[in-house]
């Protein structure tokens, strides 16, 4: 007999991604100290001890935050980079990327900021390398653009292009409802290409 996915895991599978959400929302807010599990659970209707049918207590949950979102950064890279023959496109491209990833997960932006710290020695371990790859991906690009600077050069030029698109909370904070987000993505983008010297 063929089994497929039913109701009950779809509902766990959703369940699972408003937890993820959720928590990016409340630590960003308050800081991965300050929140507790049942606050977790009553965000997306749940007791607290429910929780752990999620996952194993609230830092397995910051993990896969901080994993979860350093393996897309990752992956979305290099499939940005794919797309593209010419260095310049693929430039572009990966800064349009990572653009919209900081418009649209802030919380997740500030947990980085504040709570890295917080994971266990592992998983932060595998957040920083995860993270130092797909810097690579982008020094390989600036690499193929620039080819007479030093690879410690290009590392340093992404490492600052991601900075300042990463600095993206703080700045919509500030701005917003007088930005509208193409208008800040198209001035992101300005400053980001103008970085690199694209």
């Amino acid at each position: 007999m063929a089994t497929g996915v039913t109701d009950r895991d779809r509902a766990k599978a959703d369940r699972h991604r408003s937890l993820v959400r959720e928590a990016s929302r409340l630590f960003a807010q308050r800081g991965f100290a300050g929140v507790s599990l049942e606050e977790l659970g009553a965000a997306v209707g749940v007791s607290g001890p429910a929780v752990y049918r999620h996952f194993a207590n609230k830092q397995a949950l910051l993990a896969e935050i901080l994993i979860g979102v350093s393996r897309r950064l990752l992956e979305g890279g290099t499939a940005v980079v794919a797309t593209a023959d010419d260095a310049s496109t693929q430039v572009e491209a990966l800064v349009d990327f990572h653009i919209d990833f900081a418009l649209a997960d802030a919380d997740v932006i500030r947990v980085q900021d504040r709570d890295l710290a917080s994971l266990s020695p592992d998983d932060r371990r595998t957040v920083r390398e995860l993270q130092r790859t797909y810097v690579e991906v982008w020094t390989g690009v600036l690499d193929r653009l620039h080819a007479g600077r030093s690879g410690d050069e290009q590392r340093m030029r992404a490492l600052a292009c991601l900075a300042l698109i990463n600095s993206t909370p703080h700045s919509v904070h500030a701005v917003r409802g007088s930005v509208d987000p193409s208008q800040m993505h198209a001035v992101l983008r300005d400053m980001a290409l103008a970085a690199l010297q694209v």
